[in-house]
């Protein structure tokens, strides 16, 4: 038979856990989201903004390009190799969520649909947005929202922005949280 004692400790712990802030990794569903959107280019490329690209959303403007990538990887590169490089590049956004947010009850999708929106539009973007402080102020409903105000680059409303957004506030609010 338990006791009462064990029983509070039990339910304080899961109470904890339950409420403690997710610090990362970027989960499944927040890597499957990056790679369908950014999709896979084993050669550089220019991106919609002109930007010199490889991988899965390697950019030359953050990341240093020369061949081998970080010292390792052949161009053309392989899908292997390709998803190595995304989760080093990831770490980056995920310090860059981890410092940004101070939101204590942020879960797993909420911290990786985060992780997406920064390696999209940069650290500063999420740094400086309305989603952010809205978040840290615990109005997750209202931070949600502000996924939909991101859609544009060069100055233009992109349809794949539109649906990249979409599924980062889906991801973001699942569980009904939004």
């Amino acid at each position: 038979m338990c006791s009462i004692k064990a029983v509070i400790i039990v339910i304080f712990c899961v109470l904890v856990v339950k409420a403690a802030k997710y610090t990362g990794p970027t989960n499944q569903a927040g890597l499957n989201l990056i790679k369908e959107f950014e999709g896979f280019r084993a050669n550089f490329y220019q991106d919609s903004v002109g930007i010199r690209t490889i991988g899965y959303g390697h950019a030359c403007h953050v990341s240093n390009c020369n061949v081998p990538l970080s010292g390792r990887y052949a161009v053309p590169l392989t899908t292997t190799n390709g998803e190595r490089l995304l989760q080093e590049d990831l770490q980056e956004f995920e310090t860059c969520v981890r410092n940004a947010i101070t939101f204590s009850s942020l879960n797993a999708n909420q911290f990786s649909a985060l992780v997406s929106f920064s390696f999209n539009l940069g650290c500063g973007s999420l740094r400086r947005s309305s989603l952010r402080t809205l978040l840290n102020q615990g109005d997750v409903g209202g931070a949600s929202r502000e996924f939909g105000k991101w859609v544009r680059a060069g100055g233009k409303r992109l349809p794949g922005l539109v649906r990249r957004r979409g599924a980062e506030r889906t991801l973001f609010c699942s569980g009904g949280l939004c």
